[in-house]
């Protein structure tokens, strides 16, 4: 249980972290931002877990919020055109 706290964590700090690191515009605010990377580190994270990693599912959940984070500045950006 414990893990999901920190999982959410990271996904706060990597969505605080990514607006002002991810230069050009961004089709979200600070709030999409940080809600994007804390469901992708509990994405992450969970997947870590579940596929038997430890310190790995820590590691997961950083790569899964940056991952979704990217992804939905590239799916906005294509909608805008």
């Amino acid at each position: 249980m414990g893990n999901i706290f920190v999982w959410i964590f990271v996904g706060l700090l990597v969505g605080v972290a990514g607006k002002p690191l991810i230069p050009g515009r961004d089709p979200g605010g600070y709030v999409a931002t940080i809600l994007l990377g804390i469901a992708g580190a509990l994405l992450g994270g969970f997947g870590g877990h579940a596929m038997g990693l430890l310190l790995g599912a820590h590691i997961a959940s950083i790569v899964g919020a940056i991952v979704l984070l990217i992804v939905y500045r590239e799916v906005m950006r294509s909608r805008t055109g």
